[in-house]
């Protein structure tokens, strides 16, 4: 027993070397190069021209030669264990905007958040040895924290001061927070008529039920959103649904989802706002947006269908109801995406797979009920379909179903695991992703923005999260005028 457990020991100590945190070389293979790409996909299509111009044109790496289209406008954003304020604010920096990230003295909570509570998984400040969670620095690239205790009335003077220097304001506090220590818009529109501020809330900041959240539920805004607008009951397995769709269990997201829709949601009123503003001859203003909301505008026809039968949609999974095939399915070495939503790709599929799998063909193609396309997405028809699927698939791993699948033309993927995501050859070479280099946190790989890819004012990320309180002093001192010798006295005070 004792050498049973021995090796035990050991095995879980050579995992935890395989799970060591330190910076993976990447890419383990390099990206194909221009030339290649060139000969092996350019020169192959007839728009061989304009993949070329779109490379020329949008390449990420000329990006930081350009200018930028939110160069001169200033935010300031303030919020806690939330990401839909630090999302927002990440966009509005990759377009160029300087954005004022307010943190409590002792650091926003997030900064400690990490997977399982391992601070191994966390990065460590090179110079000071603080540790700080990679989610907390990738969603305030662009940033600058500055610490402020605005439970103190210099700090709410400082906090004051600083809005009157700024564009708009994203405020993801509790509701009503902001207002209560007179940092308010109502308060702020009075000496700051051309503000703009934004609130990013969980249900909102009025109505009957904008206070029923728990205490510590005021300071999160996932999965309550989620939970409040069905989303997280529309998610989960088919087989678990009962009639009236009520049945089974509902699956949450794995990221906080409506913190991300809610932060897209609010960078994008806000610039609305400052364009009705800036270019309209028009005034600040209040804007609310709502995670809660934001996710439920993309809930698919779920309301609609209410409505027009007054019936629940029964929870489907990944599975569409409207389609059939339109679902991944498992293979040898993963899983595999397959469309089939028009009758030419159905039996195209059906094609394909019969080819190796015959029962298949015999199976599904002889049943009058799926020579129907509205038919054929009845439950019993989708489980009969994926299942002869699956046992098809079983049998090759996902490139072998990916060569099979195109050469009739099918709309087909495979789905990728990060590791595969990050040395996927295409999104090396344009690219998704790609490192930066930290003067804090050595190189960290992240996601190029999306809104990259744009001709003349392209966003670009130039610098990741940074230590907190890393820009207080020159905040205080370009924008507020308090020298360095005071800001130590404030320091000392607990004021910052």
């Amino acid at each position: 027993m004792a050498e049973k457990r021995d090796i035990e020991i050991n095995s879980r100590a050579d995992t935890m070397d395989l799970m060591n945190p330190d910076i993976r070389p990447w890419p383990v293979t390099p990206p194909p190069d221009a030339e290649w790409v060139m000969a092996n996909t350019y020169a192959k299509r007839k728009a061989e021209d304009f993949g070329k111009w779109c490379e020329d044109n949008l390449r990420y790496e000329y990006a930081f030669g350009k200018p930028e289209a939110l160069q001169g406008y200033r935010f300031l954003c303030c919020g806690q264990w939330r990401l839909g304020n630090k999302f927002c604010a990440a966009l509005l920096c990759e377009a160029g905007a300087e954005v004022i990230n307010i943190e409590p003295p002792e650091g926003d909570p997030l900064r400690k958040l990490t997977p399982f509570g391992r601070e191994e998984y966390m990065l460590a400040d090179k110079f000071t040895g603080e540790k700080c969670g990679i989610d907390f620095l990738h969603e305030m690239r662009g940033q600058k924290s500055v610490t402020l205790n605005l439970e103190s009335e210099e700090g709410r003077a400082i906090y004051q001061n600083l809005a009157g220097q700024v564009d708009g304001i994203i405020d993801e506090m509790p509701p009503g927070y902001m207002d209560s220590l007179g940092l308010g818009y109502r308060h702020f529109k009075k000496i700051y008529p051309n503000l703009v501020y934004c609130n990013i809330a969980v249900r909102g900041t009025w109505g009957p039920y904008k206070d029923k959240v728990s205490k510590y539920g005021q300071w999160t805004l996932e999965p309550f959103g989620g939970c409040a607008n069905s989303f997280v009951h529309n998610t989960g397995f088919p087989q678990d649904q009962c009639p009236r769709g009520k049945g089974g269990d509902p699956c949450r997201s794995g990221v906080w989802f409506a913190d991300y829709v809610a932060g897209e949601q609010a960078a994008n009123s806000m610039l609305a706002a400052l364009y009705w503003l800036k270019a309209l001859g028009g005034e600040g203003q209040f804007i609310e947006v709502t995670g809660a909301e934001s996710q439920m505008d993309i809930l698919d026809f779920d309301i609609g269908w209410y409505g027009f039968n007054g019936s629940i949609k029964a929870r489907t999974g990944a599975w569409d109801p409207n389609l059939n095939q339109y679902e991944w399915n498992p293979c040898r070495d993963g899983y595999m995406m397959i469309g089939g939503q028009t009758d030419r790709l159905w039996y195209r599929i059906g094609m394909c797979i019969e080819r190796d799998f015959p029962q298949f063909g015999r199976l599904i193609h002889e049943d009058p009920i799926l020579k129907e396309m509205g038919a054929r997405n009845a439950l019993a028809m989708l489980i009969k379909t994926y299942t002869l699927t699956t046992r098809w698939l079983r049998d090759i791993n996902r490139i072998e179903a990916e060569q099979k699948l195109m050469e009739y033309e099918i709309a087909a993927g495979p789905i990728l695991f990060i590791d595969e995501v990050s040395e996927f050859p295409h999104f090396k070479y344009r690219p998704w992703v790609c490192t930066i280099d930290t003067d804090h946190y050595g190189t960290i790989l992240f996601s190029v923005s999306p809104n990259n890819y744009q001709m003349r004012t392209p966003h670009r990320v130039k610098v990741m999260g940074r230590p907190l309180g890393f820009d207080t002093y020159e905040v205080m001192q370009r924008y507020c005028g308090i020298g360095q010798t005071r800001v130590n006295e404030l320091k000392e005070k607990g004021v910052i």
